[in-house]
């Protein structure tokens, strides 16, 4: 199956646009990164804090914040959930882990905020810390930028992380159907294998049925495909089944047997199985993570 990279994903136009419209919405920075651990400090350009653009600019801040950068996505690739950790300046910072089929994709890194009103004696800390011997000018900006970062209550901070939740789940689901999808380099009959697929996913599907609908031998059809897609065409109904499912389960009102038959599976067990080794989770744990990221 085609892999989906890092790259695929931020290329999507909907990234930059999630990024500025969260920023706009929430007050609060969001950046789209790799999932490794980083060796330089991330940048969150304009919608950077202003504090944080300030103490990165010294040795000693951006030794710093590239260390609570480096623990927020350790963390989250750890442990494949939300994390969140508190810098040196007191300013809390949260990694969202993007899963596709159990596999670490991306990050999505924000926060930047307070979580409690800073003080004057916080500040001071903080400047003898790092300000290594600024200028004046470098401690009165960055006084007004300590104190006009964000101070986020609890309840909000918990809507931006639904939030920021939402939209990991999105490119998640994104990058399954991409791997899923038709691409124009693949033959022929591998297209129209899929597109048939597509249409009969609710339905018994075989081989022999595919291979009629294609009008190729069985031998060429399975060893092209498999060369195409990398999986066979059993893997690929399995995977599109689960798609369907991911869809079905959205809705709060469908039980997880009906969910199985109208996705096209045979029976519970079997569909238990193939839903949690091609998603990383059980779907009963699926369904109570996409409802937890949904803000009533």
């Amino acid at each position: 199956m085609r892999q989906v990279t890092f790259d695929d994903l931020v290329r999507l136009p909907v990234v930059a646009f999630y990024e500025d419209a969260f920023r706009k919405a929430t007050g609060v920075s969001l950046k789209v990164v790799p999932p490794e651990e980083t060796s330089q400090r991330l940048s969150f350009g304009l919608g950077e804090n202003g504090f944080c653009s300030l103490v990165g600019g010294t040795p000693a801040g951006c030794a710093a914040c590239v260390e609570t950068e480096r623990r927020v996505q350790r963390l989250a690739a750890k442990k494949r959930i939300p994390q969140q950790v508190h810098c040196f300046a007191g300013l809390t910072v949260v990694a969202v882990p993007v899963l596709v089929g159990g596999r670490h994709v991306a990050t999505l890194l924000s926060g930047q905020v307070f979580r409690r009103e800073p003080t004057e004696r916080d500040f001071l800390m903080v400047s003898q810390m790092v300000e290594g011997g600024q200028l004046a000018e470098w401690e009165s900006r960055a006084r007004r930028a300590y104190f006009e970062t964000p101070v986020v209550t609890a309840d909000r901070f918990q809507a931006i992380l639904q939030l920021l939740g939402v939209f990991a789940q999105y490119l998640a689901d994104y990058a399954s159907r991409y791997a899923m999808a038709c691409v124009e380099t693949e033959p022929a009959p591998v297209a129209s294998a899929k597109k048939f697929v597509e249409s009969h996913v609710t339905e018994p599907i075989t081989l022999a049925q595919v291979v009629e609908h294609v009008h190729v031998s069985r031998f060429y059809f399975c060893k092209l495909f498999k060369k195409a897609t990398g999986m066979t065409l059993t893997e690929y109904v399995a995977r599109m089944r689960v798609e369907k499912a991911k869809t079905l389960l959205v809705d709060p009102s469908l039980r997880i047997s009906e969910i199985v038959y109208a996705a096209g599976f045979g029976s519970i067990p079997h569909f238990n199985t193939v839903f949690k080794r091609l998603v990383g989770m059980p779907a009963t744990e699926y369904r109570t993570r996409l409802r937890s990221q949904t803000p009533v």
